[in-house]
């Protein structure tokens, strides 16, 4: 009885489940957080000239997909690990129904991933979207979703587990490493990502305040002296510091008559339009302003176009 009892060991089956559900979740998070970084790969290296991003539009899911990766897929490799440890004693668990089950949903959704991918580089290019960076993202979809299929297909045809399955964890382990690594190149240090937190807020400061001048001037057809002439408490509207040294931004009267004025702050980082400092429609002449800036001290020099932003009592 106790021989019988080492060579057919009791089923745990909530064990099972657990380890398999957690291996087969943390694949799909980890193969969509891959897929994602090399998106934001792409979207980094070509640029597509008919859109832009913000940087925090490509270094947000840049910095999420780095994350997930770090945490997500070293423990799809342990629990893989483990499961196979778990096969090797108890091949029972290997043929069990929930393994089975599991994979075969996982074939039947890289099947469709695969599929879907086809269908839409079809139709993009039958709509002549034939530029590189599409093609690049359909390659990374097909490529990763093939890989997955393609081994769990072997796998589940197979009675005992391979050493493919050790090279497999190994191949993807360096890859998922270079990724990681190639994303800090783009995103920088959590350093560097908060010292450019601190020139986005700037720059949206400034913002602001360019805008209370330009209505300051429309209502009271002068320009403010000083930048706490634009505080006002009936609206709540108080002028911002700077939210890294807690010190009041630099504004210069320039010309009342031609009403020129500049607005300064001290950047940590040089903003161009590669890290997307924000570029919304000016108040002063309707296109897009030049927030572009060096690293260190800078002002913006801003002059009111009458014409365009007439005094508000001198509207019709």
């Amino acid at each position: 009885m106790e021989q019988e009892f080492q060579t057919t060991p009791k089923r745990n089956i909530p064990r099972d489940l657990f380890l398999h559900l957690l291996a087969i979740v943390t694949l799909y998070w980890g193969s969509v957080s891959f897929v994602t970084l090399l998106w934001q790969f792409i979207n980094y290296f070509f640029p597509d000239n008919l859109n832009y991003f913000y940087y925090t539009g490509f270094t947000g899911p840049i910095r999420f997909a780095v994350a997930s990766l770090i945490i997500v897929f070293p423990i799809f490799v342990l629990v893989s690990w483990y499961l196979n440890k778990i096969y090797s004693r108890e091949a029972v668990v290997r043929e069990s129904k929930i393994r089975k089950w599991l994979i075969y949903l996982t074939l039947f959704i890289a099947s469709l991933v695969i599929i879907g991918d086809l269908v839409s580089t079809i139709n993009m290019l039958l709509g002549g979207e034939i530029t590189v960076r599409f093609i690049l993202k359909a390659l990374s979809i097909l490529l990763v979703a093939g890989l997955i299929f393609g081994y769990y297909l072997d796998d589940v045809r197979r009675e005992s587990p391979t050493k493919s399955a050790k090279y497999f964890a190994w191949g993807s382990g360096v890859i998922v490493l270079a990724a990681i690594i190639g994303a800090f190149f783009i995103i920088g240090s959590p350093i560097t990502a908060r010292l450019i937190q601190y020139d986005q807020q700037k720059i949206s400061d400034l913002q602001g305040i360019q805008s209370q001048i330009v209505n300051y001037w429309q209502r009271k057809e002068v320009l403010p002296n000083f930048l706490s002439d634009l505080n006002d408490p009936i609206s709540s509207y108080m002028i911002p510091n700077d939210p890294q040294t807690n010190q009041p931004y630099e504004y210069v009267l320039k010309n009342a008559e031609s009403l020129s004025f500049e607005l300064c702050a001290n950047f940590n980082k040089t903003g161009k339009d590669v890290f997307g400092q924000a570029k919304p429609m000016s108040n002063i002449s309707k296109t897009p302003d030049n927030w572009d800036h060096p690293a260190g001290e800078y002002c913006f020099e801003r002059t009111i176009d009458k014409q365009l932003y007439p005094p508000l009592n001198k509207v019709k």
